[in-house]
This record gives C-alpha cells, structure tokens and sequence, in this order.
C-alpha cells in the first residue's frame, strides 16, 4: 500500500499529500476530543498576520536564519510526547484542496477507494477530516488517511482505502 495520496484532476497545481509527515504539523486535530468540544473558528488571515509579526520581530532580534528553523526549535514536553505517540489525529481537507487551486468550473471532489469513489459537492469536501493517526500509529491496513465528515457522525465507518482524490 502506498502512503500516499494524488490529488488530480481539474485543478492547477496536482499534489502528493504524505500523511506521515502530517503528525508534526501544527494544524493537526486531536479526534479524541474535535469533536466533543465547541469550536471557534480563526480568521486565517489575523492568524496570518500574527505569525508574520512574530517572525519579522524575531528576524529583527536575531537576524534572518536560512533555513528557517522556528517549527523545529520546538521542544515538547513529555506530555506532549506521549500524547503524539498515543493520540488519534487527522487534519482539515480544505487547505490542500485551496492549494492544489481547482478550476472555477470544478464543482466536485470524488476520492478513489479500494471500495469505489464517494463524491462530495466542492464546498462540502472542503469541510471533511482526513484521519491520518490512530493511537499513535498510522493507518496502515485500510490507509493512509480515513475521511471523516465535519460533524463526525462516520467516525465508527469512515471512507477507507483512500488511493486518490480527484477534483471534477
């Protein structure tokens, strides 16, 4: 089994999503608790700014460093730790479908399976999960990923096998 996944089809940029790298990324979730807890959306853009601001003060305290090291100087407590190598996560689709920028006549995303393709309208897919980790270990009998709808009401029978997401 590959891990992992081609994205296709109508969109300007055709990627390769590698969900085993995704355990490091700070926009992961923790599924143990999304989605029994009341979320409040960001505004990406404040968020955006934020970060930059941060980075061009440190820039400014401590010169330009190439290449830029800030997401790994981070050091994790060992609660932390434990909670990477035992938690369950996924991470939101929406990001990599915006960056992989599908063409304007493009109104669905279908994800190839083992089992057949699962169609989503454009604006509902971008609201999926893609479960990439279960206690710990990644999904590697019925991976790479697993699709989670946003309210998690298939967390018990996700979309499995996942080989490729195509945008039509």
């Amino acid at each position: 089994m590959e891990f992992i996944v081609p994205f296709k089809g109508e969109v300007k940029f055709k990627l390769i999503l590698d969900p085993t790298v995704w355990i490091f990324d700070d926009r992961k979730l923790n599924l143990e608790t999304y989605f029994q807890e009341e979320r409040i959306e960001k505004d990406e853009l404040e968020e955006y700014k934020r970060g930059m601001g941060e980075h061009w003060s440190r820039e400014i305290m401590e010169g330009n460093v190439v290449p830029p090291t800030l997401n790994s100087e981070k050091t994790y407590k060992s609660k932390e730790k434990k909670e990477m190598l035992t938690g369950t996560f996924g991470i939101l689709f929406k990001p990599f479908l915006l960056n992989a920028e599908p063409f304007e006549h493009a109104k669905r995303v279908v994800f190839e399976t083992l089992h057949g393709e699962f169609e989503f309208p454009i604006e509902h897919a971008a609201q999926l999960i893609f479960k990439f980790s279960d206690h710990g270990k990644p999904l590697k009998e019925d991976g790479p990923v697993h699709v989670l709808l946003p309210d998690g009401s298939n967390q018990d029978n996700p979309i499995t096998d996942i080989q490729a997401i195509r945008v039509e």
